[in-house]
């Protein structure tokens, strides 16, 4: 076993399995976590006695919640003070670090089980949309709730929920709906179901694997193992496939205005329902506006420049105003009483929406400039 300061992995019968190891933060991505497991996982796709990888978070509460916004709070409130209006190096090298990871497990040439255990939310669900073999359990509770803090579903967010069924996408992203084991199987977020309490069922049974010297045959002997396990366990019933046609309607939308007017007008409003509510008007106006937006232009995007647009749009929230406030309110001063510039949906303008979007790099000189050019595996 090899202990790194922030991850655990250890090699076992063709069997690599990586393990976040910050359990007091629930996991939460930082720069030298996400460096170590780029690292670890770039070694294991040359090393041919890792057929197979099997992704975990440290103990028994989350896989991963997310990145740790409080120190990109931290470094854009610095930046302020040493040089108003530039994006702070400290977040652009967080957000250039974790999408080159996403991108790497999304192209991945050997099977990558991620078993998405406990709380996934933001980055750790970025870890996950992308694997091969997505595991999710009883306690599996997943959201993409950055209309909370300012910001907006990244980490190949434009990618996934622009393939989910049909509105579930703008609908998750504008409403932050917590979604379990479930909803994820229905909303293509997830492969396999499994009881909480098999997971070294499964560890032991891919160790067991007669592997192949081809990373597809071992694709192939993953999911007949994963299958076999599943068989076994059965999944309550999604509440987003039961509210699919309600959610439906959200699809024909042409404007943030329209969202809100179907969403609050709802005549059956149950808890589910009524909980996306809450986070959509109580969430960043701006957030709102920009997510409608990002999902709208990315719909057609390759998976290459869906990165390089949300390392722009990311780098753009460190230097518009909700973002940092969202971070405060709700995890640093704990007030939860943002101050939201501005303060409105009715006071977003085009410009405002569009200033997010403009481009802070030359193509040449764009810090994912890299993407696409050496992955001909990725056929995704």
């Amino acid at each position: 076993m090899t202990k790194y300061q922030h991850i655990v992995c250890e090699q076992k019968a063709g069997v690599g399995v990586l393990t976040l190891s910050s359990e007091p933060t629930l996991n939460s991505l930082t720069v030298p976590m996400i460096k170590e497991l780029h690292e670890v996982l770039k070694q294991w796709k040359e090393d041919s006695s890792v057929a197979c990888v099997f992704l975990q978070g440290a103990g028994e509460k989350a896989f991963c919640a997310g990145g740790d916004v409080r120190k990109l709070h931290d470094a854009i409130v610095q930046q302020g003070k040493d040089a108003p209006g530039k994006v702070p190096a400290d977040c652009l090298e967080f957000f250039t670090q974790e999408y080159r990871l996403d991108y790497e497990i999304h192209c991945y040439p050997k099977p990558i089980v991620v078993w998405a255990d406990g709380i996934v939310m933001g980055g750790g669900i970025g870890l996950a949309a992308g694997a091969s073999h997505r595991v999710v359990t009883d306690k599996s509770k997943l959201a993409m709730p950055e209309i909370t803090i300012g910001l907006y579903p990244d980490v190949g967010g434009t990618w996934f929920l622009n393939k989910m069924p049909t509105g579930f996408g703008l609908y998750l992203g504008m409403t932050g709906t917590r979604i379990n084991a479930a909803d994820c199987l229905y909303l293509n977020l997830a492969d396999y179901y499994i009881a909480s309490s098999s997971k070294q069922e499964v560890i032991d049974t891919l160790r067991k694997a007669s592997w192949e010297s081809s990373n597809k045959a071992n694709a192939e002997i993953v999911t007949d193992i994963l299958q076999s396990i599943s068989a076994k366990h059965q999944c309550l019933q999604s509440a987003a496939e039961a509210h699919q046609s309600f959610v439906s309607e959200f699809a024909n939308v042409d404007s943030v205005a329209q969202f809100k007017e179907l969403l609050v007008n709802c005549e059956q409003k149950d808890e589910w329902i009524s909980a996306g509510i809450v986070a959509f008007e109580s969430g960043s106006p701006s957030s709102a506006h920009i997510i409608f937006e990002q999902l709208k232009r990315g719909k057609n995007l390759s998976l290459e420049a869906v990165f390089q647009s949300e390392l722009n749009l990311s780098a753009q929230c460190t230097i518009h105003p909700d973002f940092v406030e969202g971070v405060r309110a709700l995890l640093v001063d704990k007030d939860k009483m943002p101050k939201w510039q501005p303060a409105t949906l009715e006071e977003i303008t085009n410009s405002w929406v569009e200033s997010h979007f403009v481009p802070l790099w030359k193509d040449s000189e764009h810090p994912l400039k890299e993407l696409g050019k050496n992955e001909a595996l990725c056929q995704k």
